[in-house]
């Protein structure tokens, strides 16, 4: 019996960890994240985040919102 949560729901191909770049773009901040870890689709591409990598990022946005930067260019990162 084969498990369907590591299939992906929208091809059928099927899902493995790696990373990918997350880009938010907003008002007057754009902030680009790279090396951030994520479920990935082999076939299609998609991609799929953790609740608590999804909260870290939010918290890696509002940083960069908060001193006022144009533009971020940054690593993921554990934020405290």
């Amino acid at each position: 019996m084969s498990s369907t949560k590591n299939i992906c729901p929208l091809c059928g191909g099927f899902k493995k960890q790696g990373t990918t770049t997350f880009t938010v773009d907003m008002e007057d901040t754009l902030v680009v994240i790279r090396n951030v870890p994520a479920t990935l689709c082999s076939l299609c591409g998609n991609e799929w985040l953790s609740d608590e990598i999804a909260t870290n990022i939010e918290s890696i946005v509002n940083e960069a919102k908060k001193i006022h930067r144009q533009v971020e260019v940054t690593q993921y990162r554990k934020v405290a």
